[in-house]
């Protein structure tokens, strides 16, 4: 089943090695994620951007987290504000799959192995996705600290985590019933909650973006900026999941005026964990 959502609804053959790699490659770590967790399936899959560890300990997961890098073909994760540690977690009657980091096409892997950890979540049997992701804010009610529910991505990256003919229909690809429930998540997440969705632009990095990007991207319609989440939308959308974007706004986007912040931004969005878990718990309790 794992392989025939990675694969897409039509039989794989052998024209298709790379993707067929991939799904190989997510059996593989999804069967040994079952046997080192205790946890034969998954129902959900959490990823937890920069600064927002601390989430999966306000959800319940403890400190024995399983250490992702050690799993079957996962990269390594270097960023500060990422932890590799992944838990188990049981959540309103179901089976959370929390990841406390993520790896990023800026620190060298190619696109596929960016999705990896999220196929092999698809593996374990999860159909939701919640992607949380620190970002920079455009749009000029977007604080730091508050939080953008994502209705559409631009993928400004140049490239895909699908190889050869496998065309993934992007329409809707953020699901709007996730939308909705967290869009009505209670305190602490309600006053952190931005009223409006947005779009998130995925740049690659590691770079921040100049002030002439940022009006080019604002011309574009993006509200926020960043540097993950939409090749694991797409990736996502190809094993058929539901996706919940969350953007946690870290930082102004750049503008003439003043010096980023760079170092402060893994502490606003440690500050964001309460209204993180909330929406979380929220979504999950309510989606079925």
């Amino acid at each position: 089943m794992a392989l025939t959502m990675l694969r897409g609804p039509d039989r794989a053959t052998l024209y298709d090695p790379p993707m067929d790699d991939a799904a190989d490659r997510a059996e593989r770590s999804a069967r040994e994620l079952a046997r080192r967790s205790g946890t034969e399936r998954h129902d959900v899959l959490v990823v937890l951007g920069t600064g927002l560890a601390r989430t999966a300990e306000l959800l319940g997961a403890g400190d024995d987290g399983l250490p992702l890098d050690t799993l079957p073909f996962f990269p390594p994760f270097s960023v500060d504000g990422h932890v590799a540690l992944g838990w188990s977690v049981p959540l309103a009657g179901r089976q959370v799959l929390l990841y406390g980091g993520r790896c990023h096409l800026y620190e060298g892997h190619a696109p596929r192995d960016v999705v990896h950890p999220l196929r092999t979540a698809m593996a374990a049997g999860c159909t939701t996705v919640v992607l949380t992701a620190a970002a920079g804010g455009l749009r000029s009610d977007l604080g730091n600290g508050s939080v953008l529910v994502v209705e559409d991505h631009l993928n400004l990256t140049g490239c895909s985590p699908l190889d050869g003919p496998v065309f993934v229909d992007m329409t809707g690809a953020y699901d709007p019933g996730l939308q909705a429930l967290a869009l009505a998540a209670p305190d602490p997440a309600r006053a952190a909650v931005a009223r409006r969705p947005g779009v998130y632009a995925q740049v690659r990095g590691p770079q921040l973006e100049t002030p002439a990007e940022i009006r080019m991207l604002g011309t574009l319609g993006a509200d926020v900026v960043g540097m993950s989440m939409a090749l694991e939308t797409v990736a996502a959308r190809q094993a058929g999941a539901r996706v919940l974007g969350l953007a946690v706004v870290t930082n102004p986007a750049a503008t003439h005026e003043a010096a980023l912040d760079v170092a402060g931004i893994g502490a606003v969005g440690a500050a964001a964990a309460p209204a993180v878990a909330a929406i979380v718990r929220h979504v999950v309790g309510s989606s079925s």
